[in-house]
């Protein structure tokens, strides 16, 4: 009987188990360095995981090589993610934007299908086993850890990224894989909160609204998005800040980013020329009154320059044009990003031109595969990053056959 090594007890890592335990003549073993598996899995979706996105496709993964995800995106597909859980008995709802959530709300539902279907498979689990080296034996290879030495006729190897140190985020897949050939690209955190200058912001701590974001650099557009936002004390957050954070974390000159509190299309400055014209007795602090956030409402009229306490009726034509672009051009200077602790995931990664994108097998170093996060593919945030964890850990687990 073969033996079948997994390092890495996150999404991908039991994914890649499952899939290898298919196969009656293979014992697999699964090393996790933390205490229990499947720690970074509980926090996604704030607690709720989002398991999925129907709607993921290859346009929505990031990395030196754009492309290299598509195969295995396409063997297996939300759709597949989606029979594959309700076939452990997980019941799930789709949101908002093609999310997909357990209809309990609650990752530990996730989780527990997951801890029960490996222990039906017969997979072998070792926590609290970080692996030190892998040594390249004969055929096959030989995994160094804390609690002794395990002999692998095939090894996968998916311990994860830099980010979310706090939850068990490391760096030890990219040290693992250095002495066997396989380098990594420059790391930068990503899904993560936007780092801008304090003072609006501060005063908007809390406040949530849809929008549309531009990141640019000077007068170079680097990204833009639009869903859900949220003001914090030093910046932006929520999943449309977190889809810029990836650029932003490059870094660059001028960076800024632009906001618009309007649906594509508004006519702001008309919509502003009837709310004078409706109530012009009005204080000008209520300019944008049913339409925005009050507090955001609020801090928009002062962006523009215009006194709190004006009746609207003695607004010009001037102060609403500039009123009208303080909602749909908001701009804020970038000071950078969150760090990899707080991040929910990591932008780079061991570079993928040393593995076939249809086996996720090493090109120089046969029975060796690498799954999930530890790779140089990042997903937009909404469900992206589990849905490649997934199939990438699928496809491994079929050790290319």
């Amino acid at each position: 009987m073969n033996t079948v090594v997994v390092i890495g007890g996150g999404a991908s890592g039991i994914m890649a188990a499952l899939t290898a335990a298919e196969n009656p003549q293979q014992h697999v073993l699964l090393l996790e360095r933390q205490q229990r598996i499947g720690r970074k899995l509980l926090a996604t979706g704030n607690g709720r995981c989002n398991l999925t996105n129907t709607g993921a496709a290859p346009e929505n993964y990031h990395g030196e090589q754009a492309a290299f995800a598509e195969h295995a995106l396409a063997q297996f597909t939300p759709q597949d993610t989606l029979d594959f859980f309700h076939g452990l008995g997980l019941l799930t709802v789709e949101e908002y934007g093609g999310r997909v959530y357990p209809l309990s709300n609650s990752a530990n539902s996730v989780l527990d299908v997951l801890r029960f279907a490996l222990e039906k498979a017969g997979v072998e689990l070792r926590t609290a086993c970080p692996a030190r080296q892998i040594l390249k034996n004969g055929a096959g290879y030989t995994v160094v850890t804390d609690s002794g030495e395990f002999r692998a006729d095939a090894l996968i190897v998916a311990c994860g990224g830099a980010a979310g140190a706090k939850l068990g985020g490391v760096s030890d897949g990219y040290e693992l894989l250095k002495p066997l050939g396989h380098k990594r690209t420059a790391l930068r955190p990503s899904l993560t909160q936007i780092l801008t200058a304090p003072d609006y912001p501060r005063a908007l701590k809390g406040v949530r609204a849809q929008a549309a974001l531009q990141l640019l650099a000077e007068e170079t557009l680097l990204g833009e998005s639009r869903g859900e936002l949220q003001f914090t004390e030093t910046g932006l957050s929520g999943p449309a800040a977190f889809d810029l954070s990836r650029a932003a974390a490059a870094g660059g000159a001028d960076l800024r980013v632009q906001i618009s509190f309007l649906p594509a299309g508004t006519d702001a400055f008309a919509l502003l020329c009837a709310r004078r014209e409706t109530f012009p007795d009005q204080p000008a602090s209520e300019l944008f009154t049913g339409m925005l956030h009050n507090r955001l409402g609020r801090m928009l009229v002062k962006y523009a320059a215009i006194e709190a306490g004006r009746p609207l009726g003695s607004l010009t034509d001037k102060e609403l044009r500039r009123a009208a672009r303080a909602c749909t051009a908001f701009t804020l200077p970038v000071k950078g990003t969150e760090g990899f602790d707080n991040a929910q995931v990591t932008a780079g990664g061991i570079r993928t031109a040393g593995f076939n994108p249809e086996t996720l097998e090493s090109w120089f170093m046969p029975g060796l595969f690498v799954c999930g996060e530890l790779l140089d593919v990042d997903g937009d945030c909404g469900g992206y990053n589990l849905q490649w964890a997934w199939a990438s850990g699928r496809l491994a687990g079929r050790l290319g056959k």
